[in-house]
């Protein structure tokens, strides 16, 4: 399956506003199957060309911490897939867009990497080989989010929080790449984003700046 990439969707995947669109990872109540929506929410958007997450490389971390590649199905909207094991696992992907430029603009290498927790939502990192991800610390009423880029606190991250119980919180990390605390007990979303004013070529295409999108989807407990 092949990417299709042009203006439009430039403008939908990267827009810096209320309908920008990520991918997520979604799992169902029993963490035996999950949804991969390119979304502005948690649920799917069947307004949106799903195949432009078709590239996505998908990773399962089993509760024993190993890795596996995880494969899954086209729907309406949506990946479809199986979830193996039990206990606390990790589901996560990369998802390469390779180097895009809008008009006049200057070009940029963009990459998203989606991840869900099955489980207890304040997993481990997965470590530095991933460019950017957030994870989730503590428990409701003591909740945050931290975003690492390969591995390291990252600080001054635009981060966007889902709240259980509907609605957005947009907000900044600290020196230490953490949000805010939140108290709600149920499931979050949240996406961050890096930009680097970095050059280089990738796929034959130069670039003057690297975007990264983090996604996370999480329950968590009382």
């Amino acid at each position: 399956m092949h990417r299709m990439i042009g203006a439009v969707v430039v403008g939908l995947v990267v827009a810096a506003g209320a309908h920008a669109h990520f991918p997520f990872i979604v799992p169902d109540a029993k963490g035996e199957t999950a949804k991969v929506v390119f979304s502005d929410n948690l649920e799917p958007d069947t307004a949106v060309n799903i195949e432009k997450l078709a590239d996505t490389k998908l990773t399962l971390r089993d509760a024993a911490g190993k890795d596996s590649p995880v494969e899954w199905k086209k729907e309406d909207g949506f990946y479809a897939v199986n979830v193996p094991g039990s206990g606390d696992r990790v589901l996560f992907g990369v998802t390469d867009y390779g180097v895009l430029q809008k008009g006049d603009a200057k070009p940029f290498k963009l990459a998203y990497f989606p991840k869900a927790v099955l489980g207890t939502a304040a997993a481990k990192p997965l470590g530095e080989k991933i460019a950017l991800e957030v994870v989730a610390e503590g428990k409701a009423g003591a909740l945050r989010f931290q975003v690492l880029a390969a591995g390291k606190p990252l600080a001054n991250s635009e981060v966007t929080v889902m709240l259980p119980a509907g609605g957005k919180k947009a907000v900044t990390t600290d020196k230490d790449g953490y949000t805010p605390v939140y108290d709600a007990a149920g499931r979050y979303g949240v996406y961050a984003k890096q930009i680097e004013a970095k050059t280089g070529e990738h796929a034959g295409k130069k670039y003057d700046e690297v975007r990264n999108y983090a996604t996370l989807v999480c329950d968590v407990a009382k």
